[in-house]
Protein backbone atom coordinates (compact mmCIF):
# COMPACT_ATOMS: atom_id res chain seq x y z
CA UNK A 1 0.00 0.00 0.00
CA UNK A 2 1.46 3.35 -1.03
CA UNK A 3 1.89 6.12 1.48
CA UNK A 4 -0.74 8.84 0.90
CA UNK A 5 0.66 12.05 -0.50
CA UNK A 6 -0.78 15.17 1.14
CA UNK A 7 -1.75 18.10 -1.03
CA UNK A 8 0.94 20.77 -1.25
CA UNK A 9 0.32 23.74 1.03
CA UNK A 10 1.00 27.33 0.07
CA UNK A 11 2.63 28.93 3.15
CA UNK A 12 0.42 31.99 2.64
CA UNK A 13 -2.63 29.76 3.26
CA UNK A 14 -1.38 28.37 6.59
CA UNK A 15 -3.02 30.94 8.91
CA UNK A 16 -6.44 30.43 7.29
CA UNK A 17 -6.04 26.63 7.26
CA UNK A 18 -5.06 26.61 10.92
CA UNK A 19 -7.92 28.89 11.94
CA UNK A 20 -10.32 26.68 9.98
CA UNK A 21 -9.20 23.67 12.03
CA UNK A 22 -9.66 25.65 15.23
CA UNK A 23 -13.18 26.70 14.23
CA UNK A 24 -14.15 23.14 13.29
CA UNK A 25 -12.60 21.46 16.33
CA UNK A 26 -13.95 23.98 18.88
CA UNK A 27 -12.67 22.08 21.96
CA UNK A 28 -8.90 21.71 22.07
CA UNK A 29 -6.88 19.60 24.46
CA UNK A 30 -4.73 21.58 26.89
CA UNK A 31 -1.41 20.12 28.03
CA UNK A 32 0.33 21.33 31.17
CA UNK A 33 2.97 19.95 33.52
CA UNK A 34 2.26 18.57 37.00
CA UNK A 35 5.75 18.29 38.47
CA UNK A 36 7.36 15.69 36.21
CA UNK A 37 4.04 14.42 34.80
CA UNK A 38 2.36 15.89 31.71
CA UNK A 39 -1.41 16.36 32.07
CA UNK A 40 -3.92 16.67 29.24
CA UNK A 41 -7.57 17.68 29.32
CA UNK A 42 -10.22 19.13 26.98
CA UNK A 43 -11.02 22.79 27.44
CA UNK A 44 -13.64 25.14 26.08
CA UNK A 45 -12.14 28.45 24.98
CA UNK A 46 -14.19 31.50 25.95
CA UNK A 47 -12.49 33.71 23.35
CA UNK A 48 -10.09 33.30 20.45
CA UNK A 49 -8.25 36.21 18.89
CA UNK A 50 -6.18 34.90 16.00
CA UNK A 51 -3.99 32.32 17.73
CA UNK A 52 -4.34 33.80 21.21
CA UNK A 53 -6.76 31.60 23.12
CA UNK A 54 -8.61 32.47 26.34
CA UNK A 55 -9.69 29.65 28.65
CA UNK A 56 -11.86 30.01 31.75
CA UNK A 57 -10.87 28.05 34.83
CA UNK A 58 -11.78 27.73 38.48
CA UNK A 59 -9.16 28.35 41.16
CA UNK A 60 -10.02 25.00 42.77
CA UNK A 61 -9.01 23.03 39.67
CA UNK A 62 -5.66 21.30 39.80
CA UNK A 63 -4.51 22.87 36.55
CA UNK A 64 -4.46 26.20 38.43
CA UNK A 65 -1.55 24.92 40.53
CA UNK A 66 0.12 23.35 37.50
CA UNK A 67 0.00 26.57 35.45
CA UNK A 68 1.12 28.68 38.42
CA UNK A 69 4.19 26.45 38.80
CA UNK A 70 4.90 26.29 35.05
CA UNK A 71 2.90 28.54 32.70
CA UNK A 72 4.18 26.82 29.55
CA UNK A 73 1.26 25.01 27.93
CA UNK A 74 0.18 23.59 24.62
CA UNK A 75 -3.23 23.42 22.96
CA UNK A 76 -3.98 20.78 20.34
CA UNK A 77 -6.97 21.08 18.02
CA UNK A 78 -7.98 18.21 15.72
CA UNK A 79 -10.81 18.70 13.25
CA UNK A 80 -13.21 16.20 11.67
CA UNK A 81 -10.69 15.50 8.87
CA UNK A 82 -7.95 14.82 11.48
CA UNK A 83 -5.99 17.93 10.53
CA UNK A 84 -4.18 19.34 13.57
CA UNK A 85 -3.18 22.70 14.96
CA UNK A 86 -0.81 22.86 17.90
CA UNK A 87 -0.41 26.14 19.77
CA UNK A 88 2.56 26.27 22.11
CA UNK A 89 2.48 29.22 24.46
CA UNK A 90 2.46 30.73 27.88
CA UNK A 91 -0.67 31.00 30.01
CA UNK A 92 -1.11 34.16 32.02
CA UNK A 93 -3.99 35.17 34.26
CA UNK A 94 -6.05 37.82 32.51
CA UNK A 95 -6.24 40.92 34.66
CA UNK A 96 -7.82 43.45 32.28
CA UNK A 97 -11.25 44.15 33.80
CA UNK A 98 -12.71 45.45 30.51
CA UNK A 99 -11.57 42.35 28.63
CA UNK A 100 -12.92 40.08 31.38
CA UNK A 101 -16.25 41.91 31.20
CA UNK A 102 -16.41 41.52 27.41
CA UNK A 103 -15.70 37.79 27.69
CA UNK A 104 -18.29 37.54 30.49
CA UNK A 105 -20.92 39.35 28.43
CA UNK A 106 -20.42 37.00 25.47
CA UNK A 107 -20.56 33.74 27.48
CA UNK A 108 -23.93 32.77 28.96
CA UNK A 109 -22.49 29.65 30.62
CA UNK A 110 -20.05 31.73 32.65
CA UNK A 111 -22.90 33.95 33.79
CA UNK A 112 -25.14 30.98 34.61
CA UNK A 113 -22.59 29.13 36.72
CA UNK A 114 -20.47 31.87 38.27
CA UNK A 115 -22.94 34.69 38.93
CA UNK A 116 -20.67 37.72 38.45
CA UNK A 117 -17.42 38.41 36.58
CA UNK A 118 -15.69 39.23 39.87
CA UNK A 119 -16.40 35.77 41.32
CA UNK A 120 -13.22 34.97 43.27
CA UNK A 121 -13.20 31.40 41.91
CA UNK A 122 -12.94 32.56 38.26
CA UNK A 123 -9.65 32.68 36.42
CA UNK A 124 -9.38 33.41 32.73
CA UNK A 125 -6.11 32.36 31.17
CA UNK A 126 -4.78 34.18 28.14
CA UNK A 127 -2.62 31.73 26.23
CA UNK A 128 -0.19 33.79 24.18
CA UNK A 129 1.32 31.73 21.36
CA UNK A 130 5.06 31.28 20.93
CA UNK A 131 4.65 28.71 18.14
CA UNK A 132 1.75 27.57 15.95
CA UNK A 133 2.01 24.44 13.81
CA UNK A 134 -0.41 22.92 11.28
CA UNK A 135 -0.47 19.35 9.99
CA UNK A 136 -2.74 17.61 7.50
CA UNK A 137 -4.05 14.19 8.47
CA UNK A 138 -1.30 11.57 8.23
CA UNK A 139 1.11 13.98 6.54
CA UNK A 140 3.55 13.45 9.42
CA UNK A 141 4.97 16.89 8.78
CA UNK A 142 4.16 20.07 10.66
CA UNK A 143 4.14 23.46 8.96
CA UNK A 144 5.08 26.53 10.96
CA UNK A 145 2.29 29.11 10.92
CA UNK A 146 3.56 32.67 11.11
CA UNK A 147 2.45 34.63 14.13
CA UNK A 148 2.23 37.82 12.15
Amino acid sequence: MAKPEPEPIDPADLPALAQGVMADAKFPMLASIDGEQPRLRPVSPVKTDGFTVYVANLKAYHKTQEIAANPKVELCYMDSRHDQVRITGTAEVLGDADEIQAIWDSNPLLRQYLGTPDNPMLIIYKIAPTQVRFMREWALEYHEVGLG
